[in-house]
């Protein structure tokens, strides 16, 4: 089986948020599928939580040292590689 992406789960769980609002689902089937959806839930926070580490910039200070500077989302004056 391929390998889950966070859209697909996102889109997974879209669904069945809308299928658990109609109420028209018998009772068990619902559980069912609320277990479903916390399922998919976890598989996205841990997703986001993972590519928030992976945005974090290790950022050189003047003296040689690393520090991290957690990602702003504004450019703060740095190239992406193929813009250059």
């Amino acid at each position: 089986m391929a390998k889950k992406t966070f859209e697909q789960a996102m889109k997974q769980l879209e669904q069945i948020v809308q299928d658990l609002e109609s109420g028209d689902m018998p009772l068990e089937k619902a559980i069912k599928t609320f277990e479903d959806g916390i399922q998919l839930s976890k598989f996205c926070s841990e997703k986001l939580d993972e590519t928030e580490k992976r945005i974090t910039i290790l950022m050189q200070a003047s003296d040689g040292k690393l520090s991290e500077t957690p990602f702003s989302g504004q450019n703060d004056g740095f190239v992406a590689e193929d813009e250059v």
